[in-house]
């Protein structure tokens, strides 16, 4: 458990963080004229771990309890490190549920709030592991850790939800939250995430630029990804209620679950070029974008000097944080019901807005802080690759994941949500397109997400009976109790 520290470079050596040079072909060679490899050494002169960027060298090996919590409760930022105020709420939040089970709105609320610093020591785990691997590698990583509480969400959400209305005591129809939270995790990004990234850097300078190879390659993908998503709600809508087409309701349903699970197969499909993209044909570009990107980091010096964590401890950091965020999203997708029912929350609210909100919480604090420090390259790496991942990778894999489960998952997205996405996108285009960003292009991108809060807040509930089911019976006076959950579509 407890690891032992490496040996540092030359004892009475002075050595700066210019003057420490990488293993490189000025070393001597043999006289048989094989090249000698000296030990290499980073810029904190701790000995660099063969396949270890020395960015990310730490020094040491093993798990360093003492260590490990300073550096976690540190975390990488500010923002970060206040963040972590919030762990009191983590064990708070699961005794609760075990002992006040019938406190319901506690319940949602206590876990609500947990989620924020597990998500946000996937976070910095992240980042950290990042650090010790080539640029772009551990740049995807990052990202896809980060989307890792997306995924736990969407997937309990997925494996509660039973949609058969014969099964009243059962029944629990979530597919629509994990539709409006797809789309919600896109807006998060594109809107309110790009919006305070371009708003934080813009009160430091006049204006930030970024390159062409992140923000239009980033742009263009979004585009396509929203055109493949929004293909299953279009034919739908153009079809349902139709004379023209002898087609009934049940025939309909069938041929958009089929449209949406060969869309998300493709999908899926180009997500994985996207990744061969960056990672081995045009690795270069992005590595030479990145390294630039560094350069102007006005806190790099400070972050190169701060103490790391091991490769282990990154791990380590990682199960813990991911089991504590699997824990919090059971409690959080069972009171669901209760806060959309009987406290009259919009399903449409819940899913756009205050899931997606908890589940991108550490990308949107990692990717603000880069901005802030200048560094707007990294920083719409991390927006453009999470929301591309959101829409690429994490939405149709939960569609294949229940594909494989037997339930009817599919991209059948309400008009109003659809509308809203495309809409989004271009507006986001649109600021990406010249290649810079000010503090007014992030404040109208926040000013956007906050109309879209305040409209799904406002959107009501269709009743349960609006997709074909039983409507509510007026002369129970029982609304509530027709309209579980109705979640339409």
């Amino acid at each position: 458990m407890f690891g032992k520290r490496k040996d540092k470079a030359g004892a009475g050596t002075h050595t700066t963080g210019q003057d420490l040079e990488l293993a490189s072909s000025h070393e001597p060679k043999e006289a048989n004229g094989h090249q000698h490899h000296h030990p290499r050494y980073n810029h904190n002169g701790h000995k660099v771990t063969k396949g270890i960027h020395p960015d990310g060298e730490s020094g040491r090996r093993g798990v360093h309890p003492h260590h490990f919590l300073r550096i976690s409760a540190r975390s990488t930022s500010k923002i970060s490190m206040i963040v972590n105020v919030l762990w009191p709420f983590v064990p708070v939040a699961i005794a609760v549920r075990y002992t006040h089970p019938e406190a319901h709105e506690w319940i949602f609320a206590l876990n609500y709030i947990a989620m924020v610093p597990t998500a946000n020591l996937i976070g910095f785990a992240g980042q950290e592991l990042a650090r010790k691997l080539p640029k772009v590698f551990g740049v995807l990583l990052e990202t896809f850790l980060g989307g890792i509480v997306e995924i736990v969400l969407f997937m309990v959400l997925l494996r509660k939800n039973n949609d058969d209305p014969a099964d009243e005591e059962r029944y629990n129809n979530f597919i629509p939250v994990i539709r409006a939270a797809i789309l919600g995790s896109i807006l998060a990004n594109v809107l309110l995430c790009m919006g305070f990234c371009f708003f934080a850097g813009g009160m430091r300078r006049e204006e930030q630029e970024f390159d062409a190879a992140i923000s239009e390659v980033g742009s263009g993908l979004l585009l396509t990804a929203g055109f493949g998503l929004m293909i299953p709600a279009a034919f739908f809508t153009s079809l349902s209620g139709s004379t023209s087409v002898d087609l009934d309701a049940d025939g309909l349903t069938d041929k958009v679950l089929t449209i949406s699970r060969v869309t998300s197969v493709i999908l899926f499909i180009a997500f994985l070029v996207y990744v061969w993209f960056q990672m081995r044909t045009h690795h270069s570009i992005y590595d030479a974008v990145l390294e630039r990107d560094e350069a102007k980091d006005q806190d790099r010096h400070k972050d190169l000097k701060k103490a790391k964590l091991t490769l282990t401890e990154c791990i380590l950091a990682l199960v813990i944080a991911i089991t504590f965020v699997c824990l919090h999203a059971v409690f959080l997708v069972e009171e669901i019901e209760f806060i959309v029912v009987e406290r009259g929350v919009s399903d449409s609210f819940m899913g756009l807005i205050l899931v997606p909100l908890v589940e991108k919480a550490a990308e949107h604090l990692t990717a603000v802080d880069e901005a802030w420090d200048n560094q707007m390259n990294f920083a719409l790496a991390h927006v453009l690759g999470a929301t591309i991942q959101t829409a690429l990778f994490n939405g149709p894999l939960v569609v294949i994941v229940g594909w494989g489960l037997h339930k009817a998952m599919d991209l059948n997205f309400e008009i109003f949500n659809a509308v809203i996405l495309i809409l989004a996108i271009i507006v986001a285009g649109n600021f990406l397109r010249d290649g810079k960003s000010n503090y007014l292009e992030g404040a109208l991108c926040i000013m956007i997400y906050i109309i879209i809060a305040v409209a799904s807040f406002n959107y009501p509930n269709p009743h349960h009976g609006a997709a074909g089911t039983s409507e509510p019976d007026p002369s129970t006076g029982n609304e509530a109790a027709g309209h579980k959950l109705r979640f339409m579509r």
